[in-house]
């Protein structure tokens, strides 16, 4: 690729019919792989897309003018199915964009490797509390002007090799500015990265700079007027776990002008492009997705400022019609600010007490319409339910059977709701699923456990406000923030929880809930150790309080909500990345 088809390509990505109010004001740019909105729009994996989603609808009750980007995925993630000894395959979701998405009529071309690749745009507007909206625009380059490859290329969400990927971030980061601008969003004040696969994006405006002052290549200056647009947020506690292409793959799909730019950052080492890196490179503001997290990425990028954010949840999203309804009566703005959460703090035991009966009757409704299995609402019930990953360790409960038996036999008995989706590639953490099914069937005639198949916001939801305790076992300090729990904690259910991520700021012993192992590890105590620490708060903390004591674990539940539900949410989380990132990064690069 030279430089006039770059400079033709932003040219023509500035000449398109503006959709956007020019005297309105100029709004975030929030670009994810992932957005996760709707069960029915599978176009998400995991937290990440969760967190995109619910950040989005932060944004919209707030009215905090924000545009997002994401792909399409027309085959979904993965439809997930569960043979009886735990094996999972997996199939394509099948959906119809056209039934849940506008598709607009612009059009924006980008060279990925040689070729032009055209690509379109599918709207999903946000509707937020007062009525403010967001839009989202899914990226697709489905159309008959490209070629069988490249068509392929929003097919699904972390498929194919590394060129497939690429490609991909491409399509996200050079295509997703080129349809902002062709859609009229010329005047963006920010670009938000919700982790390194759109830091393209950033590449993208350099060439924009250097297009406007007629230059070949970039500066200093270029430099600090990219970062001046750029917020970086990193998930990822572990280096091996962000991208990295080849830089003869970068070459050869990007083109020389491109690679050459690149070449030039800092996100260029070693003979690979780091995504991350060229994120970190040209970002103004840098941040992790809790305290803790932060002091990891800070370990891990020694060279880079990295500050932290802790993320939060969408309540109007994740609170059971039942909460609602309660949090309707007692906290009546809570669906326009969260925080406001803090005054259920007032609201009577014995209402809390009927909201969750009603939303775990719901929840063991479902899980006998998809098991033909009937649960006992009477007895104790944790949730797992995440993306299986091994660190997650899922298994942990299950380190001595004969320990966990004898502790339902001696003190009260538990049962146990799992679910989670494992990459089809991902070999460990099938493996993962295998012994849960397996523990599930020695542990038979003791605990029932069930692992619920194809994991989606819907099971989700109905899972964090029905267990009565939920339950997350990490290995330390592989949990950037973990989400799951804050759901939970909306619909007053407490965690019980290794001290990793977000729990490290929401953990209040006996009050928030309860702590697995030592605080003091940094990098966790033993597997013996931690599992020791489980059983022994299990059997005498836990299930004493939630049989012979009820009044005590119903007063955790409430504390839960207003402490936990109150902070850990995005109206919370969307103002301080607007105070401490979208207004102040401009201001602190002068």
């Amino acid at each position: 690729m030279d430089i006039s088809t770059v400079m033709n390509e932003l040219k023509h990505s500035t000449n398109g019919t503006s959709t956007q109010d020019a005297t309105g004001p100029a709004p975030v740019a929030y670009f994810s792989m992932e957005v996760g909105l709707d069960a029915a729009v599978p176009t998400y994996g995991g937290g990440l897309g969760i967190l995109a989603g619910d950040t989005l609808r932060g944004a919209a009750d707030l009215g905090l003018p924000m545009v997002g980007v994401t792909l399409l995925y027309r085959q979904g993630y993965l439809k997930q199915i569960l043979d009886e000894n735990g094996n999972q395959s997996e199939s394509a979701e099948t959906w119809y964009p056209e039934e849940h998405l506008e598709a607009l009529p612009q059009r924006v071309g980008l060279t990925i490797e040689g070729r032009r690749v055209m690509v379109r745009a599918w709207r999903y507007l946000i509707h937020g509390a007062a009525g403010h909206t967001v839009p989202v625009f899914f990226l697709d380059t489905d159309l008959h002007e490209n070629n069988p490859e490249d068509r392929a290329l929003t097919g699904g969400l972390y498929g194919g090799d590394l060129k497939y990927r690429l490609r991909q971030e491409a399509v996200l980061g050079l295509g997703g500015i080129g349809m902002l601008r062709v859609l009229g969003y010329r005047n963006l004040k920010k670009y938000h990265m919700n982790e390194g696969h759109s830091a393209l994006l950033s590449l993208t405006l350099l060439q924009e700079w250097c297009c406007e002052r007629g230059l070949f290549t970039f500066n200093d200056e270029g430099v600090e007027a990219v970062r001046r647009l750029c917020v970086f947020t990193t998930h990822t506690p572990v280096a091996a776990g962000h991208d990295a292409f080849p830089m003869e793959l970068v070459r050869r799909v990007l083109g020389d002008l491109r690679t050459s730019m690149l070449s030039n950052t800092r996100g260029c080492r070693d003979g690979y492009l780091s995504m991350s890196h060229l994120a970190l490179d040209l970002s103004g503001r840098v941040n992790g997705v809790s305290r803790r997290h932060g002091e990891v990425s800070r370990f891990l990028y020694p060279e880079y400022s990295v500050t932290s954010i802790t993320n939060g949840v969408h309540a109007g999203s994740w609170v059971s019609d039942s909460f609602a309804a309660l949090y309707d009566a007692h906290v009546p703005d809570w669906r326009r600010d969260s925080c406001a959460l803090e005054q259920a703090s007032q609201i009577p035991l014995a209402e809390i007490h009927q909201a969750h009966l009603a939303s775990k009757s719901q929840l063991l409704e479902e899980v006998g319409q998809r098991t033909g299995l009937a649960l006992d609402p009477n007895v104790m019930t944790l949730g797992f339910a995440r993306r299986a990953a091994a660190y997650k360790r899922a298994d942990l409960l299950f380190a001595d059977i004969e320990r966990l038996k004898r502790i339902t036999r001696e003190v009260g008995p538990i049962q146990v709701l799992y679910a989670g989706k494992a990459h089809p590639a991902d070999t460990q953490s099938k493996d993962l699923i295998r012994r849960v099914f397996y523990a599930a069937a020695t542990l038979r005639d003791s605990v029932r456990v069930i692992y619920l198949a194809n994991h989606d916001m819907a099971l989700g939801k109905l899972l964090c406000s029905g267990v009565d305790l939920w339950l997350n076992t990490p290995q330390k300090p592989m949990e950037a923030s973990g989400t799951s729990g804050m759901k939970a904690a909306l619909n007053g259910v407490p965690s019980f929880s290794i001290l990793d991520g977000w729990w490290v700021e929401g953990h209040q012993e006996g009050v928030t809930g309860w702590s697995i192992g030592s605080a003091a590890a940094q990098t966790g105590d033993s597997v013996e150790a931690e599992a020791a620490s489980l059983y022994e708060k299990l059997a005498d903390v836990l299930l004493p309080m939630f049989y012979d004591n009820p009044e005590e674990f119903l007063k955790v539940r409430r504390s839960a909500i207003a402490i936990n539900g109150a902070y850990f949410n995005t109206h919370r989380m969307v103002r301080e990345y607007d105070d401490q990132a979208y207004r102040a990064v401009s201001q602190a690069l002068l």
